[in-house]
């Protein structure tokens, strides 16, 4: 055999490797339906949700809903501007623009006035971010910390994000929701340029888990502990809500996530509202959402409509719906902009709010943080919310997926062969 063909042969068989390692896991898949005999308002139900899967549901909280950049940044901008002791900030997508230019001029001033600035940044969500913003920003003092930066050194995790949007100040007050630091999150929604999403502000012991989730990822990238009162105060009761921040990672349990979905599905018994910019489940998501609608659960989804950020992940969802629309589950494409939503309320109680969408790369590949709310005040704002956005979305009828173009069709089945990686 020819020399060259040996190198060849082992170049072949490294790009296997790393292909391998990006896009599968080593963890075992839940492949068994699950079929509580409880449901939301029942305190099994929260016990699982706390024993299994992550941390304790707190009471004496408070959170406020914001919508739309036009409530969602002056909040945040605010909240940093006013940080005292220290600010701690990850997010998945940061753009240059004048929403990034004007987040990257409160942190840097912050630190110049001495207040400890610590940022980790997405290396793949962030690569629109000019490398001159950070390097002001490095200048003045913050530490800014890049998630697996595509290198040789991390090749075998470029396929794992850090998808958490967390900003905790003092460790008093955090953020957390679906917004990038990007200008097409700015305004209100009105038009095709300006997209619609929530972000939630928390007060209460919850915020100790929202700094936690943030050491999660610090410590893989900084490689050193944030520690004592300016980063873990005494967190007195502000609220009466009940609240956990649930995080997951490839590293700490993929299935976690989507073991959280799964469960809170199967013990909807009347109602499950469902928002989500990226919806593509798999075979048995998708089950148990047929038998939730088959027992009498009212199932609703809006999902972005024809405005949207990466079609082929609107293809592959499509060619998931014949089945569920066929038990009766309504789903719901938001017309006027891109919908980048990812909210799902149970029972008009327990709510689920953050970062995760509801796919394979959320729900096995990305870092991840929801804040679970078992609230009924909240819940019922949260309707409110959806119901609104319900009146600006066109539902999908059967007729309608059946009878769609034939070459949608193709694309779309084309489409669901890459869907773990969408």
């Amino acid at each position: 055999m020819p020399w060259w063909w040996l190198i060849v042969a082992a170049a072949a068989g490294a790009l296997a490797v790393l292909l391998l390692s990006n896009l599968t896991t080593s963890e075992k898949k839940v492949v068994y339906a699950i079929e509580p005999d409880f449901s939301a308002d029942d305190e099994r139900f929260e016990r699982l949700m706390c024993c299994l899967l992550g941390p304790a549901l707190v009471g004496g909280n408070r959170v406020t809903a914001l919508h739309d950049g036009d409530e969602i940044f002056p909040a945040m901008l605010a909240a940093i501007r006013a940080a005292k002791s220290s600010i701690c900030f990850e997010t998945y997508i940061y753009w240059s623009g004048e929403t990034g230019r004007e987040f990257c001029a409160a942190l840097a001033e912050r630190a110049r006035a001495g207040v400890p600035v610590h940022a980790v940044i997405d290396g793949v969500g962030a690569a629109k971010l000019d490398k001159a913003l950070v390097q002001s920003m490095i200048d003045d003092g913050v530490e800014v910390q890049r998630f697996h930066s595509p290198s040789w050194r991390t090749i075998s995790k470029i396929n794992n994000r850090t998808h958490r949007k967390l900003l905790i100040v003092d460790g008093r007050i955090g953020f957390t929701g679906g917004v990038g630091i990007a200008d097409q999150w700015r305004g209100h929604s009105q038009d095709s340029e300006h997209w619609r999403d929530n972000h939630y502000r928390v007060e209460g012991p919850v915020v100790a888990q929202l700094q936690s989730a943030f050491m999660d990822n610090w410590l893989k990238t900084a490689q050193y502990v944030l520690h004592g009162d300016a980063y873990f105060p005494r967190l007195d009761p502000v609220g009466d809500q009940v609240m956990q921040l649930f995080k997951s990672s490839p590293d700490e349990g993929s299935e976690s996530v989507r073991l959280m979905y799964l469960l809170a599905i199967s013990a909807a018994r009347r109602s499950l509202d469902i928002a989500n910019a990226y919806f593509v489940p798999d075979d048995l998501s998708r089950e148990a959402l047929i038998k939730a609608a088959k027992r009498g659960v009212r199932i609703r989804v809006i999902l972005p409509g024809e405005i949207i950020d990466t079609h082929i992940t609107r293809r592959a969802s499509r060619s998931r719906w014949g089945p569920m629309l066929e038990a009766g589950i309504e789903i719901y494409e938001f017309q006027p902009t891109m919908f980048h939503c990812k909210v799902m309320i149970v029972d008009s109680l327990w709510v689920s709010v953050g970062s995760t969408n509801f796919d394979s790369r959320s729900f096995r590949l990305n870092s991840e943080a929801n804040l679970n709310v078992r609230d009924q005040r909240f819940a019922a704002e949260q309707s409110e919310v959806f119901e609104a956005d319900l009146a600006r979305a066109r539902r999908v009828t059967l007729d309608a997926w059946r009878h769609r173009p034939q070459h949608e069709k193709l694309i779309e089945h084309a489409a669901s062969l890459v869907r773990s990686q969408v």
